[in-house]
C-alpha cells in the first residue's frame, strides 16, 4: 500500500476542504484551488482530517493514491501559505524588470530584451535588477513559471551565465588551457 497515500491530511485553521462529486474544493485565505480526481480514489473527511483511500488493488488505482493525497496536500499549503521560487540572474548586464504591469522584461544578453507576460494568478517582484521572485498558490504553476523563465538562458556550465534557481548549484567546468604542451 501506498505510504504516501496512507497518511492523513490535517486541514489547519482558516482552510475549508469540500468535496462536490468527484471534485475537491479547497478555499484559504490566499485564495481557491480545485481539483477532480479519478474515480479509483475515495475521500473522506472527518472533523478535520481528510482520508485518502484507493478502491482496490490494481495498478492505476496505486498509481494514483499517493498522487491524489499530495496534490490535495499542496493545495492545501497553498492556499494557506503559498509557493515561492526565487531565480537569480548571472552575467555581465543582465537584468530584470516586473515594474512593467502584465510583463517582466529581461536583457539576457540578447539583442533585444525579453517580454514575458505573467500568467493570473501569479506574482512576480524584483528586489534587486539581478533577482526574481515569483510567488503564487499553485505549485505546479509557480514551478513551471520558474521554469520557463530559466529556459529563456540556462546557466552555462563554463563562465555560469544565465538563469539560475537560487538554491542551484552550478558544475563548472575548465576551459581549454592555452600553450598546452603537446
Amino acid at each position: 500500500m501506498s505510504r504516501i497515500g496512507r497518511k492523513p491530511i490535517i486541514i489547519p485553521e482558516g482552510v475549508e476542504v469540500g468535496v462536490n462529486g468527484s471534485i475537491v474544493n479547497v478555499k484559504g485565505k490566499l485564495g481557491e484551488l480545485s481539483f477532480e480526481y479519478l474515480s479509483l480514489i475515495s475521500i473522506e473527511i472527518n472533523d478535520n482530517v481528510i482520508q485518502v483511500a484507493r478502491k482496490d488493488n490494481e495498478k492505476a488505482s496505486r498509481e494514483l493514491h499517493g498522487l491524489t493525497r499530495a496534490l490535495i496536500q499542496n493545495m492545501i499549503n497553498g492556499v494557506s501559505e503559498g509557493y515561492k521560487k526565487d531565480l537569480e540572474l548571472n552575467g555581465v548586464g543582465f537584468t530584470a524588470d516586473a515594474s512593467k504591469a502584465p510583463y517582466l522584461i529581461l536583457n539576457l544578453g540578447f539583442s533585444h530584451p525579453i517580454y514575458f507576460s505573467i500568467p493570473d494568478g501569479i506574482k512576480i517582484t524584483t528586489a534587486k535588477p539581478t533577482q526574481i521572485s515569483i510567488e503564487g498558490i499553485d505549485k505546479q504553476q509557480v514551478g513551471e513559471v520558474a521554469a520557463k523563465i530559466r529556459s529563456f538562458r540556462k546557466p552555462e556550465p563554463y563562465k555560469g551565465k544565465g538563469v539560475k534557481y537560487a538554491n542551484e548549484t552550478i558544475r563548472r567546468k575548465a576551459g581549454k588551457s592555452v600553450g598546452a604542451v603537446g
